[in-house]
């Protein structure tokens, strides 16, 4: 069983997939409070749902690619079960991940997308560093920012951690919706001549912040 928040079909917003069509499993409970959590509906409820009921659920939308996201998923300790389940239907499977959280015993056919927190978050000191010795080279590696400082700090991360080497076009860096202008980001990665990839909320362009995005 597993604590669910959601579960809709939408337009993958994020990351490499970004633009696909996309079932997703939001799980309840998260153990990080970051200040731009546009998540917070998802914190504590939830309803107890089988692999069976989930699997069901996800064979009626109808999407091959599947993400599971929080709230912050490996809270819970039957996920990596039903990841392997749905790899072995054939199922192209995501997980997105707060970085707080081992991630070495996940299958490695997933695709890991690791949110690395920055300062303005105010969870960067709960990270979990280790995970990125985990991690694929086809994994993702993702930064949300808030400001100028949050991208100095990020970039440090990056070029100590030699993540453009071992990932390539996999690093993400996101304007935090709101508070950061897409164009500004742009701009200093730009400035530097890094290959990093500027990665917008595309669903909340799609849909306004009022609308359901889900179907």
């Amino acid at each position: 069983m597993l604590k669910i928040n959601e579960i809709f079909k939408s337009i993958q917003g994020e990351s490499t997939y970004a633009g696909l069509p996309c079932t997703f499993i939001r799980l309840a409970g998260c153990n990080l409070r970051c200040t731009y959590c546009d998540t917070g509906y998802a914190y504590y409820h939830g309803k107890e749902l089988s692999d069976e009921e989930i699997i069901s659920k996800i064979e009626e939308y109808g999407a091959k690619c599947i993400e599971f996201t929080g709230g912050e998923p490996l809270l819970q300790e039957e996920t990596p079960q039903i990841l392997k389940t749905l790899l072995d239907k054939g199922y192209t499977v995501l997980i997105e991940t707060n970085g707080s959280i081992c991630v070495g015993c996940l299958d490695k056919r997933l695709t890991i997308i690791m949110d690395i927190k920055t300062p303005m978050s105010g969870m960067s000191k709960r990270m979990n560093m280790k995970n990125l010795q985990f991690l694929k080279e086809t994994d993702q590696v993702k930064f949300v920012l808030m400001d100028e400082s949050d991208y100095i700090w990020a970039k440090d991360i990056i070029l100590s951690n030699h993540l453009i080497e071992k990932f390539g076009n996999n690093i993400l860096m996101s304007p935090a919706y709101g508070m950061l202008s897409p164009k500004s980001l742009a701009t200093w990665i730009l400035r530097d001549n890094l290959p990093l990839r500027v990665q917008l909320q595309i669903h909340k362009y799609i849909w306004a912040s009022d609308e359901d995005e889900g179907v």
